[in-house]
């Protein structure tokens, strides 16, 4: 695997959601990811596309750019939303306490808290009037 950078532009939308997952999983697998990883991939970029469908613009319409970069030393894969909506720093919010019931926790946050879970790391920045989230996985790479 050699290093590389996808980029897809696509409406803030929940209906864009399997768009957005088709274009992770065919470079993911070009690139020979491992299945495990790949879900967790996706699994984590989903729930941040959803929250930028259904918070960023509201109520209002947006975009929302991802770009995927996979790297080759170390393998790693980097996926990374940008969005020029209302300036929102999701890990700032304390996470959910998963230990109480559905019912006594507070609403919000498990998208944000799954992700975080699911990769190797998550990072936030509010750059020229745009959120910038990037989440980071290391790779096992498959042997081919």
């Amino acid at each position: 695997m050699r290093n590389r950078k996808y980029e897809l532009e696509l409406s803030a939308e929940t209906d864009k959601l399997s768009e957005m997952r088709a274009f992770l999983e065919k470079h993911l697998e070009e690139a020979g990811c491992a299945m495990k990883a790949q879900m967790q991939i996706v699994l984590a970029a989903e729930e941040i596309f959803v929250n930028i469908a259904n918070y960023a613009y509201a109520p209002g319409k947006g975009s929302a750019t991802v770009c995927l970069e996979l790297s080759e030393e170390p393998p790693a894969v980097t996926v990374t939303f940008i969005d020029s909506g209302i300036p929102f720093d999701p890990l700032a919010k304390p996470e959910p306490d998963v230990t109480l019931p559905a019912e006594s926790r507070e609403v919000g946050g498990l998208g944000i808290f799954m992700a975080k879970k699911a990769m190797d790391d998550v990072k936030y920045e509010y750059r020229d009037g745009q959120n910038v989230l990037k989440l980071e996985k290391k790779l096992q790479l498959n042997a081919v």
